[in-house]
């Protein structure tokens, strides 16, 4: 008999890891050790596979085609991990995908293009140009509340940059990861592009086998140890994380229309969302009504009982069931819900009222079906309640003359009025995060340029030299004058610059 080869150091997480072979059935795996799909990969990009265009049009395409051929598998996958509805997984899940991609795909041609930069007099016969290039391999981790999107659209850019991508999905949502590692190499590159199957805990190590560049999606703790363990090895990430997302609600906005965008926002997958409002700040004198407002909506939304609604989701797993639910137990006064069910996963939509902000569910990330209402007396108080939070996603129900203190008097990675959550969504607005919950963006050109190391090109010929001889020792007084002058015309007229 052979006996197989010592693993690499690596592989003491590498078990859980699989690669299913290009037309065996999905049971029927091959175990192969992250290292060797990271140096296939290497050797992939170093041959210049993904620079051509017409390579990286194919990847796109064969993205759009995966989608839509095997539209109902990620439909069931995603209804076994998440009970998550067909509606909210086409539109949440598959279009903002395909979306990214017909994007990327009708782009591409204008995003490869070298770009031209100002000239001035010392450099009017030179060329000075900006030019994109891919980073390498990269790879990107993708979290369990969105595990189609945030797997699938930074890969879009990824491909669309010209890199290889090596795609992490996450381990809570299994049926929809053992899918993209199914489908994934019937569709994409086998050198290319690959899936790994990783546990929560390995992903530090995996991040170590030194990446280009490191793409993660997920909460703050998670983010914390894959940045420090990037840093170790000098590897550049983007790291979008959650945050606690403020909706501050005026005395003069639309009660009816306000508590129906809300409440879509904060409860559908189950309120499992990185972008969500986490708390409703809403002005003293309209709080009997927001709520009254919200009751209703869930009662059109859902029914008498959210458990029998086939839009209503579940919870991941029976781990953030228990955290959710011990904050919901330990927070407020509940309002309107606030029924668990273990067995099945299942937390109602719930509005909790008569909240302290030392309560739990104000100290951490909220990643379940809870709406915690607090008031305030003005928008000052609005204000600065928001700026004591760390940096999150904002979205405000207020008249103009507010939305515009709001914007410019407080630091979020993004911001919506009068609507929340599709600011995350749209390809033409980067979507990231800004001090603790991120860096770096995703979406459209942004996720190009994420992937994209932005090379400065300055093409010079050999005239000008009776100019340029100034800089040469040795230095004299007279040529440090002349340079001083140009300088000074440099400042007072742009056209100009110094002798170099």
């Amino acid at each position: 008999t052979m006996s197989s080869p010592p693993s690499p150091s690596p592989s003491r997480w590498f078990k859980a890891l699989r690669r299913t072979r290009l037309g065996e059935p999905c049971l029927k795996t091959y175990p192969l050790e992250c290292v060797d799909l990271l140096r296939r990969a290497k050797i992939a990009f170093q041959a210049g596979h993904t620079l051509r265009e017409n390579f990286r049009l194919a990847q796109l395409e064969a993205v759009v085609r995966m989608l839509e051929e095997h539209e109902c598998d990620f439909v069931d996958a995603l209804r076994r991990d998440l009970h998550k509805p067909r509606f909210e997984t086409i539109v949440s899940e598959l279009m903002l995908v395909k979306n990214e991609a017909l994007h990327a795909t009708n782009n591409l041609k204008k995003w490869m293009q070298p770009q031209p930069v100002e000239r001035n007099l010392s450099t009017t016969l030179d060329e000075c140009l900006v030019i994109s290039e891919p980073l390498g391999v990269v790879l990107i981790m993708g979290p369990w509340c969105s595990p189609v999107q945030m797997c699938l659209v930074p890969l879009v850019g990824a491909i669309a940059a010209g890199n290889c991508a090596i795609i992490s999905p996450s381990d809570c949502t299994a049926h929809t990861s053992e899918l993209l590692h199914r489908l994934i190499p019937f569709y994409l590159d086998n050198e290319c592009f690959h899936v790994v199957l990783a546990g929560t805990n390995d992903l530090p190590e995996v991040v170590e086998l030194k990446f280009d560049h490191v793409f993660f999606t997920g909460n703050r703790e998670e983010g914390s140890r894959i940045a420090q363990a990037a840093a170790r090895c000098l590897t550049p990430v983007t790291l979008i994380l959650g945050g606690k997302n403020p909706c501050y609600v005026d005395q003069h906005c639309d009660i009816a229309t306000t508590a129906q965008r809300v409440a879509w926002a904060r409860f559908h997958n189950a309120g499992q969302s990185l972008v969500a409002p986490d708390y409703v700040l809403c002005h003293v004198d309209v709080k009997a009504r927001l709520v009254q407002a919200l009751k209703c909506c869930l009662m059109q939304f859902y029914g008498d009982d959210p458990r029998e609604s086939r839009s209503y989701g579940r919870m991941v797993n029976l781990e953030i069931f228990n955290r959710t639910r011990d904050m919901l137990w330990r927070s407020g006064k509940v309002a309107v819900g606030g029924q668990v069910i273990e067995a099945e996963k299942y937390i109602a939509p719930t509005i909790l009222t008569e909240v302290a902000e030392s309560d739990p569910i104000m100290q951490q990330d909220v990643f379940g079906p809870i709406l915690p209402v607090l008031t305030v007396n003005d928008v000052d108080e609005a204000i600065a309640f928001i700026i004591s939070k760390r940096n999150p996603s904002v979205c405000m129900h207020t008249p103009p003359t507010v939305i515009s203190r709001l914007m410019s008097e407080t630091s979020s990675g993004s911001f919506c009025s009068n609507d929340s959550v599709l600011q995350s969504l749209m390809v033409a607005l980067p979507f990231g995060g800004v001090g603790a919950s991120g860096m770096g963006y995703c979406h459209g050109h942004h996720s190009f340029d994420t992937f994209s190391h932005r090379k400065s090109c300055l093409l010079r010929g050999t005239r000008f030299e009776c100019v340029t001889y100034l800089r040469y020792p040795p230095y004299e007084d007279r040529n440090l004058s002349l340079m001083t002058w140009a300088s000074t015309l440099s400042q007072k007229s742009q056209g100009w610059c110094q002798i170099l």
